[in-house]
């Protein structure tokens, strides 16, 4: 990704920060982390966040996904020294649409990004507005995707190494670079 491209992207994430009233430090805003993927479809497939903390017990972020952004399949598998990150969404901003292992639901309300369908194969769908919340358990295969204002998440969770993520799609490189 450019460095035009992420500033962009980056600014459309701090609009999002300031319509769900969450207050961020210029330190933070300065770490925010814009991440494509590897895709250079950022509007499509990306996320953007923040971390407060991460520590061996505990982390806490906030997550921004840009209108019809979508998060890619993936899941957090057992490490040596746990059985994987376990995460708990909460939606602050928007609509977010959630996809789970599980029984397919039908007539979903969303779909993968155009010409990704073969990566992604969990379509049990939780829909969560504000202040709803639902717990993904370790190594649980999940996606997500935004509404139509764009959404933001806070998500707590376990120790987080997300560069050991697991994705369906093996196009992916979950670190971000930028030119």
């Amino acid at each position: 990704m450019n460095r035009q491209v992420y500033e962009e992207i980056k600014d459309k994430a701090l609009d999002l920060f300031n319509k769900a009233n969450i207050v961020l430090t210029e330190d933070e805003k300065q770490a925010l982390e814009v991440a494509d993927f590897g895709l250079e479809k950022i509007e499509d497939t990306g996320l953007q966040l923040i971390t407060y903390v991460n520590t061996d017990l505990v982390c806490a972020k906030e997550l921004a996904l840009l209108p019809y952004q979508t998060c890619p399949e993936h899941k957090h598998p057992k490490k040596e020294f746990d059985e994987g990150k376990e995460e708990t969404f909460r939606c602050r901003y928007g609509t977010v649409y959630l996809y789970v292992e599980g029984e397919e639901t039908a007539n979903r309300s969303t779909h993968p990004p155009k010409g990704d369908d073969e990566y992604y194969t969990v379509f049990n769908e939780i829909i969560l507005k504000p202040g709803e919340q639902y717990t993904i358990y370790p190594n649980t295969l999940h996606w997500f995707k935004a509404g139509s204002e764009g959404a933001i998440v806070s998500e707590f969770s376990t120790r987080s190494t997300d560069e050991s993520d697991v994705f369906t799609d093996p196009r992916i490189k979950r670190l971000p670079e930028i030119d």
